[in-house]
């Protein structure tokens, strides 16, 4: 089995949080303070620092320190290597798995 799906398994994964995916949707308006992101939501911050965490191991976001301060933006490229995949799994095409060692069930 190819290693695509293991490859994108940590984004679903990272993405499989509510505060995770609205993080995503507020970075998608461009890079963001790390106390901008905090305000939005009722948690505290080593609670953000921890979903921050796990955007960035799985290469969904990136980050850079400023001073005292953390900016975050989403990594455009990976982002759109994920549309490609979720993309590639979701249509019908010739070299879907299904088709993977195709048997006639008794056809000949």
């Amino acid at each position: 089995m190819s290693n695509k799906y293991a490859e994108n398994v940590g984004l679903f994964k990272a993405l499989a949080d509510m505060n995770r995916l609205m993080i995503v949707d507020m970075l998608s308006c461009g890079e963001l303070c790390a106390c901008n992101i905090l305000e939005k939501f009722h948690i505290t911050q080593p609670t953000l620092s921890h979903h921050m965490k796990i955007l960035c191991d799985c290469g969904l976001v990136s980050g850079r320190k400023e001073g005292k301060w953390m900016y975050y933006s989403l990594n455009s490229e990976k982002v759109q290597d994920f549309k490609n995949f979720l993309c590639a799994i979701t249509i019908d095409k010739e070299d879907c798995i299904c088709k993977e060692g195709e048997c006639n069930c008794g056809k000949e």
